[in-house]
This record gives structure tokens, sequence and C-alpha cells, in this order.
């Protein structure tokens, strides 16, 4: 649940547009169940921009003799811009300055 908060923190500063989560190995599963929860449950206007998939090799541990191949994945998510918003709240500000222009003109 913490990276959850995560990701809906990232999107809630500024202006941020898109949130890349990178993850390795084991922790594939943890990203990819922390994306869909968030997009399903808390912010239903994110989308997946780009999925990259990877291996990196790890030198080997002491003790052993050859290097590991550890899966990796980037998932790019992104806010999407809701018009119907935007239309609305760009309406209702032009209704409450003609409501001023007009109450001014009394």
């Amino acid at each position: 649940m913490s990276y959850v908060l995560g990701i809906i923190t990232s999107f809630s500063g500024s202006n941020t547009k898109e949130v890349t989560l990178k993850a390795r190995g084991q922790a594939i599963n943890t990203a990819v169940d922390a994306v869909e929860i968030t997009r399903h449950r808390f912010m239903k206007d994110l989308s997946i921009g780009k999925i990259t998939i990877g291996t990196e090799e790890m030198p080997p541990r002491e003790g052993e003799s050859r290097a590991m191949n550890v899966s990796t994945i980037e998932i790019t998510l992104t806010k999407e811009a809701k018009p119907n918003e935007e239309a609305k709240a760009m309406q209702e500000a032009q209704a409450a300055k003609e409501k001023v222009a007009s109450s001014s003109q009394v």
C-alpha cells in the first residue's frame, strides 16, 4: 500500500504528467500490483504510457563463480487530461465572471 501512496503523492504534487516505476527481480510483482491498484481504485484517469522489460547482469556474490541475470521492468504512468472536467471548469469560471460583471453594473 505504501507504493500506491507513493504513486498518488507523486502525481498530486506539481503538474506532474508522468511517473515511472522501476523494479527488478521479485519486486516486479509488487510494482505491477501497485500500478493496477492505483489505476483501478484511486486514480482512474491514469493510463500506462510505456512498459520496458529487460535483463541486468548482476556480479557474482562472494563464493559464487558466475554472474546472475535479473529481470527488470519500467512502467510509465501518464495522467490523462479530462476534457469534460476542463470544459466544465472553464464554463464555471466564465459564469462567475459574468455574474461579477452584472452585479457591479447594478
